[in-house]
């Protein structure tokens, strides 16, 4: 063989090399050009799934403050029920220690359950106080529908008009809510 058909030889190879080369190189980069479309669409999915759940965890937050809110409120209405529902025992405590006889009180027999009366009635505020409720101060304060019930008016010259000149039923509150109102005698 001559060398110039050696030499035509070795170029024919060179050039089919060359072409296998380049075809190679637009494979590539056709995989190249798709495989950097996939991951721009893996991103804007990542996106996506990344702001549904910044979303679902807010909603969570939410609807988690709500339920709590929720509780509280439950919880705040069952103890005002519970205190509303004691209130007349509280009152009935009251009149006992109020109302006994001077004559029981003297007695050592008696003495013991009037003092255990009062005990009671000494718990039972330190307990209702624990619980934020506290008895509406009436008597000798104007007149106020907000606290007061007047059930009655009477004619108090030494007294000025609108004052409470006696309170009938205890009044009280639970924090800043009224649970009964009190009942008083007001001056004309």
């Amino acid at each position: 063989m001559t060398k110039k058909a050696s030499k035509h030889k070795a170029d024919q190879k060179e050039d089919v090399a060359v072409e296998e080369a380049v075809k190679q190189s637009e494979a590539l980069a056709t995989k190249v050009e798709e495989l950097e479309g996939k991951l721009t669409d893996s991103k804007q999915q990542l996106d996506k799934l990344r702001e549904e759940l910044m979303r679902k965890a807010a909603e969570f937050e939410n609807f988690r403050r709500q339920k709590e809110r929720e509780a509280q409120m439950a919880g705040s209405r069952a103890l005002e029920n519970i205190i509303k529902e004691l209130l007349p025992l509280l009152d009935d405590v009251s009149r006992i220690v109020e109302h006994a006889p001077e004559v029981l009180e003297k007695t050592k027999e008696a003495r013991p359950y009037i003092d255990g009366v009062e005990l009671l009635k000494k718990n039972f505020f330190k307990w209702l106080a624990d619980k934020g409720v506290s008895r509406i101060e009436a008597v000798g304060k104007k007149m106020d529908v907000d606290f007061h019930e007047a059930i009655t008016q009477v004619d108090s010259p030494d007294t000025e008009p609108e004052t409470v000149i006696e309170e009938f039923q205890a009044g009280y509150v639970l924090g800043d809510k009224v649970l009964r109102h009190a009942k008083v005698v007001v001056a004309k």
